[in-house]
């Protein structure tokens, strides 16, 4: 009987079989599915569609796909790929779309951390990526600012790596010993005790691979370059933000015998820490498609959309007495794009913020919105850029509507 080794290793000896069998087999694929009646499977489950006037969550989907991701995706779906082929050739396409020396997909930017760490911990030692993360005493350990840590840092806890905590540069330097493997930098952290330029030169100086989580900080289109310029090794971005690619896809980037290692750490490969990670060839595809596709945009048009946006929402909820709408601009690094600041008179119109936040999510249509807090005050802020263009009126309306209600 054949393993499935075997089977994966011949993969390679046969080119001219499948240009055979394509020549073979009827242009429409025996595989192909029926045609059948258009179903509305939210219907079908009863599952509420959401507008999102919100930011790019994962528990709200992520972001909404743009035609020429749905176009690669479905076009790709009806054969099969050596995964290994295609992971080569989807990644030097993205690497040098993005000007570095070797990049992968990922499925996500979480599962890019663990397969940087991973790589960090292991470089292409087979015998430390089957033992990962049971690796024999002392743990690998890697750096992070005490004011970086964050949910998401699990990721490399993962690994079996032990995180230490320190607080600027000199601290970072005496933590740094012959257990540490990498040195991590939240990019969207509130606070930093160390600037990059202090932590790429503390990192550099004791030859440690410095890797940087920027998962939501696009826009603007020029972080995609900023960091590796700046010397980090490794970079990643979620695919499913407002990069508009799968949710469920990412980006890991940087050093070519880094990104080596961490490919060796994931699937297809058989048994790594990363296996369960897998990412589909859809996604691969659909994100090399995204990824052009955001590269390609005019950015200074969508940027002036989104604002014309905020503008046209404003002008309508405006006409109620004492409600009042300010464009506002999240500084970032993550989320940096135009939102609407809605405000209003409480003694006129009788409804607090996270009240009108939640008639917004159970009316029909159902509108997810936020409530920040400015100041002393509670703030509904409402999302423009995940809207399709149709739903900029609908919320416009729909807003209007429950705050007249509330007089």
């Amino acid at each position: 009987m054949m393993k499935r080794r075997d089977i994966i290793k011949s993969f390679t000896l046969l080119p001219i079989a499948g240009g055979v069998l394509g020549g073979v087999l009827p242009s429409k694929s025996l595989f192909a599915a029926p045609r059948s009646p258009k179903r509305d499977l939210f219907k079908e489950l009863g599952v509420t569609p959401l507008i999102n006037a919100g930011v790019t969550m994962t528990f709200l989907s992520g972001s909404l796909m743009m035609p020429e991701v749905l176009e690669a995706i479905n076009s790709t779906a009806h054969d099969f790929a050596n995964m290994y082929e295609l992971q080569d050739k989807v990644g030097a396409k993205i690497a040098e779309m993005l000007h570095c020396e070797a990049a992968m997909v990922t499925s996500g930017a979480s599962c890019a951390m663990v397969l940087g760490t991973a790589a960090a911990i292991t470089g292409t030692d087979e015998e430390k990526i089957r033992q990962i993360p049971n690796l024999p005493e002392p743990r690998p350990e890697v750096i992070m600012q005490k004011s970086h840590r964050y949910l998401f840092d699990q990721a490399v806890s993962t690994t079996g790596a032990k995180i230490v905590e320190v607080e600027g540069p000199a601290d970072m330097d005496r933590a740094i010993n012959g257990n540490t493997v990498m040195a991590l930098f939240f990019n969207a952290a509130e606070k930093s005790s160390i600037t990059h330029e202090e932590f790429l030169t503390v990192a550099k100086r004791h030859q440690i691979p410095t890797f940087i989580d920027a998962a939501a900080d696009v826009p603007p289109v020029e972080n995609l370059f900023k960091f590796q310029k700046m010397g980090f090794d490794l970079i990643t971005f979620s695919g499913g933000k407002m990069i508009r690619g799968p949710q469920s896809a990412g980006l890991l980037f940087g050093r070519k015998d880094l990104i080596e290692a961490a490919r060796l750490n994931y699937s297809p490969n058989e048994a790594p820490i990363g296996r369960p990670m897998k990412v589909n060839k859809e996604e691969m595809f659909g994100m090399y498609a995204a990824l052009m596709s955001y590269l390609e945009r005019d950015h200074q048009k969508e940027w002036q959309d989104w604002l014309d946006r905020t503008k046209r929402i404003k002008s309508r909820i405006e006409t109620i007495s004492g409600v009042k709408g300010e464009t506002y601009i999240e500084p970032g690094p993550a989320n940096a794009f135009p939102s609407l600041h809605v405000t209003w008179d409480q003694e006129k119109v009788k409804i607090t913020p996270q009240d009108l936040l939640a008639a917004l999510r159970n009316g029909t249509p159902g509108i997810v919105a936020n409530v920040v807090d400015k100041g002393a005050d509670k703030v509904l802020s409402v999302g423009v850029v995940l809207l399709k263009p149709e739903q900029v009126e609908v919320v416009a309306r729909r807003l209007k509507e429950v705050l007249q209600q509330a007089i």
